[in-house]
């Protein structure tokens, strides 16, 4: 159990996807103008990366390591495409908001470099609840950011009137995606901060496969090993 809590926390605070590592991007700055959008995105992601994570872990020991990405991606698409056509039967407004971010699931840095660095290598509980980690940290993530940006922008709340605020217009438009993300992150270091913690760096895991196109890599610290 204390495995499982861990794989929930690491996820959801000690490296959330987006306000720690600063993965998926363009998803979190494009779709989340509201919160009913951040939060779609972020359960329609964490549905895809709990479901590969569990299938790429049964597969683990019979995936040849030469072609384990391609495989990787080909079982990302077949649930993104499960996905869509759900979301297209069941909840057309939200597709339809969603739109071409909705594939593009299948090369989103977070789920492919789960695969990548834990699920390729651990049992299939722990793949799952690391996925519902990160997914749960990834949804609250685009969650907060959504809220904010509607709030401020649209002067709404789930598509409900804030009286006397007529909003911001920028916050809905892309650069408030930029100048909301930095706040909540500016926000989850002064906590840090004043609990006499540094704001936290970034740490490369064994097997990462995402340093040579991520955006942080002049800045990942790798860990320092122990002497001998």
């Amino acid at each position: 159990m204390g495995k499982i809590f861990e794989r929930l926390y690491n996820g959801i605070i000690k490296e959330n996807p987006t306000f720690v590592l600063v993965l998926g991007m363009c998803p979190t700055l494009a779709v989340t103008s509201s919160l009913m959008n951040g939060a779609g995105m972020g359960l329609s992601t964490m549905a895809v990366l709990v479901m590969s994570n569990m299938v790429i872990s049964l597969l683990r020991k019979i995936i040849p390591n030469g072609v384990r990405v391609p495989a990787y991606i080909v079982i990302v698409a077949s649930f993104v495409t499960i996905l869509q056509f759900l979301l297209q039967a069941y909840l057309p407004s939200l597709n339809s908001a969603l739109g071409i971010y909705i594939p593009l699931i299948v090369v989103n840095c977070i789920i492919l470099g789960r695969a990548e660095s834990y699920a390729s290598k651990n049992s299939v509980i722990l793949s799952v609840f690391d996925g519902i980690g990160m997914g749960l940290g990834f949804t609250i993530a685009l969650s907060l950011l959504g809220g904010f940006r509607e709030i401020l922008g649209a002067g709404t709340i789930l598509g409900m009137k804030i009286p006397y605020w007529d909003g911001i217009g920028i916050f809905v438009m892309a650069p408030g995606a930029f100048f909301v993300l930095a706040f909540l992150i500016a926000i989850q270091n002064q906590i840090r901060i004043s609990k006499g913690k540094k704001p936290r760096k970034l740490h490369c895991e064994e097997g990462c496969a995402g340093c040579a196109g991520c955006a942080s890599f002049d800045k990942c610290e790798k860990p320092e090993k122990e002497d001998k």
